[in-house]
């Protein structure tokens, strides 16, 4: 890539300068309690958290991967993320406020105090297993490409430059220093995405675009739309009811019970800004469908046979080459190194976080605070290392990185949520059921990881050999993890009237005098509304 020293200058300062907000953020570097480290002394306010979980969750892999996607199959995989506007709303109506009431410091705490030790044990492997690999390390391989590609640098060099910048604030600083870093990085990614939007469409005239109608005429037919059928001529790529069936099993894991998502929420200072948060977050996932997905579209307009011969992966790097100028062009890509840090960084803080409170001191409870946040530190620059040598190994998973984290991801999915529904709402689940599920649940998405990764060869033998899509996958092992922690459930004595203590009684979370606009059920309906609302009109316009 052509960068020039004044992009280079912006890059710089744009890193040093959030190491360094990490740092002074937080009051006390030495000498802070668990609690002041691990949770931000439960003082996060609801812009903090909405900001700091859509940061944690928009990843390089989804600034380059959504371009890619929209290049070649237009809006489609916009549908993960207004799928995921839903479980947001869920989780500040039910979720986030019985964290916040049962003062829990980890999820797996919960799965402890409502089944038994081995559910919180499974839960743990599953929590830090899940960061290492997915969130950090194929983080920082997506990362590494990038940098790559913008300066030459070895690959290697560049995830380690990433991993280290990334490791002082979070290891020095906690949660605290993590969520407000996040919160800038949020502002500049959703920045560069909304800039290089843009200019792409200031540049459409030139390609002979003047009208929305020729816009959507020059792109695939249904290019403009997300509910689509296999076999549409602009690629169907997964059917929509199996994003409709699979999603919410993907989605409550992860933006529900994955410590590296929910840590956020842990860390509110009031029940109010814990709801709030995720549904600020909700809002800011309408975007990425514009400023992420849509970009890749305008590209196939702009430079569809440039960027055929390159290949599709180049989409949003040779967008910012050619269309931005010198300064925005090194906005643009501090913003993808935004995007990174915040990933790698959450994920960071939530392994040490885990270790520190289910493994430290659930088997030592006497460990002292000065202890438990040590032991915190040296787990993050461990977890680090070992990211940075599987992040090596993550180019045997293929070119389509974000098709990978998220069969991955549905792979751990289907037992865990079923364990956290029935947990958290049917007062008749037992520990025997649980840890049942998660046995057999564990051991069917291991066979779905060899059977549908092609690490040999490049047939992937339930997705390619079978037609069952990963979503499908997701959704029919939900069902079988249904039927059996159901099962089990009866098959067993009923849970103790503790462990019952742990059920949502729904209506204490929704009922209430409704106190102004800003009211979480109207805030609630009112993201959900403009949901459908701007869907349908997609939709409609879009065919």
């Amino acid at each position: 890539m052509n960068i020039s020293v004044i992009d280079i200058s912006v890059i710089v300062i744009y890193l040093a300068g959030i190491v360094l907000v990490g740092i002074l953020s937080v009051k006390r570097i030495r000498g802070a309690s668990s609690e002041d480290y691990f949770l931000a002394s439960r003082s996060l306010g609801w812009g903090v958290i909405g900001a700091a979980l859509f940061a944690s969750n928009i990843s390089t892999i989804h600034l380059v991967g959504f371009a890619e996607s929209g290049f070649t199959s237009g809006l489609l995989d916009g549908i993960f993320e207004w799928m995921a506007i839903p479980l947001l709303v869920f989780l500040g109506f039910f979720i986030a406020p019985y964290f916040f009431r049962t003062k829990l410091s980890t999820i797996p705490e919960f799965y402890e105090k409502r089944f038994d030790g081995r559910a919180r044990t499974f839960m743990v492997v599953f929590a830090i297993l899940t960061a290492l690999l997915l969130h950090i390390g194929i983080s920082l391989y997506a990362g590494a490409k990038i940098v790559k590609l913008f300066f030459g640098l070895d690959e290697l060099l560049a995830v380690i430059l990433i991993a280290v910048l990334t490791t002082i604030y979070t290891v020095l600083g906690g949660l605290k220093a993590v969520a407000v870093t996040e919160t800038i990085q949020s502002i500049l990614l959703l920045g560069g995405a909304i800039l290089i939007t843009l200019l792409g469409i200031f540049q459409l005239p030139d390609a002979g675009v003047h009208t929305f109608a020729e816009f959507k005429s020059s792109l695939q037919p249904e290019a403009l739309t997300m509910l689509r059928s296999p076999d549409s001529p602009s690629g169907g790529g997964i059917p929509w009811y199996a994003v409709l069936l699979g999603y919410p099993v993907l989605g409550v894991w992860y933006w529900c019970s994955d410590q590296t998502i929910v840590q956020r929420t842990l860390g509110a200072r009031s029940e109010r800004d814990a709801r709030l948060g995720p549904m600020f977050t909700a809002v800011l996932k309408l975007m990425p469908v514009f400023f992420m997905v849509a970009p890749g579209a305008i590209a196939y307009i702009l430079f569809k046979d440039k960027i055929l011969d390159l290949g599709t992966g180049q989409t949003l790097p040779y967008m910012i080459q050619e269309l931005a100028p010198v300064g925005l062009k090194g906005l643009i890509v501090a913003a993808l190194l935004a995007a990174l840090m915040s990933t790698v960084a959450a994920a960071l803080n939530s392994t040490a976080t885990l270790f520190s409170y289910d493994i430290l001191k659930r088997t030592r409870p006497g460990t002292s605070d000065k202890k438990m946040v040590l032991a915190g530190r040296i787990t993050a620059v461990v977890v680090m290392i070992l990211a940075i040598i599987w992040s090596t190994q993550a180019d045997r998973f293929g070119e389509s990185i974000i098709h990978t984290v998220n069969s991955v991801g549905a792979m751990i999915a289907p037992s865990i949520t079923t364990v956290f529904l029935f947990g958290i709402f049917w007062k008749r689940g037992t520990k025997e059921a649980a840890f049942y599920t998660f046995t057999i649940g564990l051991l069917l998405g291991i066979f779905q990881f060899v059977m549908d990764i092609p690490l040999i060869g490049n047939v992937r033998l339930l997705t390619d050999g079978l037609g069952i899509s990963f979503m499908m996958q997701t959704w029919w092992v939900f069902v079988i993890s249904s039927v059996i922690f159901v099962s089990i459930s009866y098959l067993t004595p009923k849970p103790d009237e503790k462990q019952i203590s742990f059920v949502i009684d729904v209506k204490n979370y929704i009922s209430g005098k409704i106190k102004g606009i800003t009211d979480f059920r109207i805030v609630g309906i009112a993201v959900f509304v403009l949901l459908v609302v701007l869907w349908t009109f997609l939709e409609v316009m879009g065919r």
